[in-house]
């Protein structure tokens, strides 16, 4: 039976290792590559970046474009921490979008590993490629079959190997889903943008990727992986960014409307839930109001579209306990 070999862990341990002994990892592209002279000239500051991004629809505050405007310029990996719903996938799109750049993008999961991540070599192909030879009575060699013909990029090299014009996004989601082994096989690539695959040697980036790791702490990282990167916390927008942006969102909605719902999404994060609505659920609140009909946030409304902000029947009870006139507003306590 033919079965896929994978790298095992003591040579993603070893890898981690040599890439923790560089003393010049953070934040450099390697010698002899430069950011592009365009992409310099587009976003001189992060006052212009941060407009490019609004014009793509993401509104950033001013500390998260300036977080993005050093990740770009620096070419330093960037990691984004925060809860669930706030924002941090959608900046990595956003700023693609903003740079009009390809965003490949890694969801992480449990269990996750090279082969799916990095690369993987095409078994069925080499399988055949033996068949074809051993007819012809010209066994291959171990070279022919371990050979750029038969890798499989996978989105770590794809970012790896992008030829621009423009460096890639490469979007490493929820980082904090994938095991410490995974991490460590981050670190080469976070430090020397680089992959090595054991058969054919190191691959160097021509063009360093903008590196975006998010996390939503369901887990601690490793103090190396976070050394390797720049670091923001992205919290919950006040009141009258959220509006903003709901209204950017949703702009058929009511503006009395979209603030309502982004007052009340602020109050319903002062309770005890299991889940607190970020702006992703308040943007979806929003449109599902607004599809029924609703140019005003009432009780009637709330009980309709409950479970568009919140997601677990305890949080729909805690809600209904402190009152829905409360939650919208009508009254004020709970």
């Amino acid at each position: 039976m033919f079965r896929i070999r994978h790298v095992p862990a003591s040579r993603i341990q070893a890898t981690a290792i040599r890439a923790d002994r560089q003393a010049d990892y953070p934040g450099r592209y390697p010698p002899g590559v430069t950011l592009p002279a365009d992409l310099a000239t587009t976003i001189p500051d992060p006052a212009t970046l941060g407009r490019l991004l609004a014009g793509s629809g993401y509104l950033p505050d001013d500390g998260l474009a300036t977080a993005l405007f050093c990740a770009v310029r620096l070419g330093q990996p960037l990691l984004f921490e925060g809860e669930a719903g706030v924002g941090k996938t959608s900046a990595a799109k956003a700023i693609a979008t903003a740079l009009g750049t390809v965003l490949i993008r890694l969801q992480c999961y449990e269990g996750i590993d090279i082969a799916e991540a990095a690369y993987e070599w095409n078994y069925p192909r080499q399988l055949l490629a033996i068949r074809l030879a051993e007819a012809h009575g010209n066994p291959l060699g171990a070279n022919d079959l371990f050979s750029r013909d038969y890798l499989v990029e996978r989105p770590l090299l794809r970012a790896v190997e992008h030829r621009g014009p423009l460096p890639a996004v490469l979007l490493i989601d929820e980082i904090d889903r994938a095991d410490e082994h995974f991490e460590a096989f981050l670190l080469e690539l976070l430090a020397e943008q680089a992959i090595t695959v054991p058969e054919i040697g190191t691959i160097k980036a021509v063009l360093p990727p903008i590196a975006i790791l998010t996390s939503n702490r369901t887990r601690d990282l490793h103090d190396a992986l976070k050394r390797r990167c720049l670091y923001h916390w992205i919290d919950h927008p006040e009141l009258a960014r959220v509006i903003a942006i709901v209204r950017d969102r949703v702009p058929a909605a009511t503006a009395s409307l979209a603030g309502q719902v982004a007052a009340a999404a602020a109050r319903l994060r002062t309770l005890d839930l299991q889940k607190s609505p970020g702006t992703a659920e308040v943007i979806d609140w929003v449109r599902a109001l607004h599809v029924l009909g609703f140019r005003e946030l009432d009780a009637v409304g709330l009980s309709a579209t409950l479970g568009s902000v919140l997601k677990y029947r305890e949080d729909r009870d805690v809600a209904v306990g402190a009152g829905l006139d409360w939650v919208v507003g009508r009254t004020r306590s709970r």
